[in-house]
């Protein structure tokens, strides 16, 4: 641990006492800390905690409930530690609030200033300023080699159609990246937004990644606000881009996931 103590140490001023592992996905490496000064603070580490660290600022810019970042280095990410207290009607209603909040900051162009991956797979973000091309190239066809063949056909059909089922003009939202249930930490009256993978994109991109692995409650909904009319044809649409990293990441038990998807699509 002499290496993390010296970065702790030059970051924050103070020891570290103890750790322990913290869940933190299949991707990276997170830990509690205990330090000399009493306090107690989430370590992250990884080759991508630089980015993470802009984009928990930018969430946080925007007004939503993100962990403060308390310094970043040499592949360290230390982080507010938040006490988790479990998801009620209010915590939904508050993710809700935050998320409409969150999408209501919006950018320039699609995209964000520097890529990103989730491990091995690359996300492509290099800006553009069509939706329906960004959605295509820098998504759901970002490594088209990556995919086992018959997949690949289908998708390079759907994206052939992409213009009849997307807005190519809409508005540029912040989004998180990631929304799974997972990503979000419940913490009293509040909802944090946690593991960020931001860009600029259509927010319902972030709403269909919400309901990929379930249905968040009415009390979110109510507090998120209405949608635009035909949501519900292009959330598969938007979940297949999570499929297809899921399918890279983890193997053939998401092969299902994806054919779900493309079938409900019509491809």
């Amino acid at each position: 641990m002499s290496g993390l103590n010296d970065t702790v140490l030059s970051l924050l001023g103070a020891e570290v006492l103890r750790s322990r592992p913290l869940h933190g996905g299949d991707l990276s490496d997170v830990q509690l800390l205990s330090l000399s000064d009493g306090r107690r603070v989430v370590a992250k580490t990884g080759p991508l905690v630089a980015a993470e660290a802009a984009m928990l600022r930018a969430v946080r810019d925007a007004g939503v409930p993100a962990p403060e970042v308390l310094g970043v280095g040499r592949g360290l990410l230390l982080m507010e530690a938040l006490e988790e207290t479990g998801a009620n009607a209010k915590g939904w209603q508050a993710l809700g609030h935050a998320l409409q909040q969150l999408h209501s900051a919006t950018g320039p162009h699609y995209g964000w200033a520097e890529d990103y991956a989730f491990g091995p797979v690359a996300v492509p973000n290099a800006p553009l300023e069509n939706w329906v091309e960004f959605w295509a190239s820098r998504r759901l066809l970002a490594d088209p080699g990556a995919l086992p063949r018959d997949l690949r056909l289908r998708v390079e059909a759907l994206c052939a159609r992409l213009p009849e089922l997307l807005p190519a003009a809409a508005p540029a939202a912040l989004l998180h990246g990631d929304l799974w249930s997972g990503n979000v930490l419940f913490s009293g009256p509040k909802a944090y937004l946690i593991d960020p993978a931001c860009y600029w994109g259509d927010a319902e991109a972030d709403l269909a990644m919400l309901h990929l692995f379930g249905t968040p409650p009415a009390d979110f909904h109510d507090a998120y606000g209405p949608l635009e009319p035909g949501f519900e044809a292009r959330r598969a649409l938007y979940q297949l881009w999570p499929a297809l990293v899921h399918l890279r990441l983890f193997g053939a038990s998401y092969r299902n996931m994806v054919e779900t998807r493309l079938d409900a699509l019509g491809f």
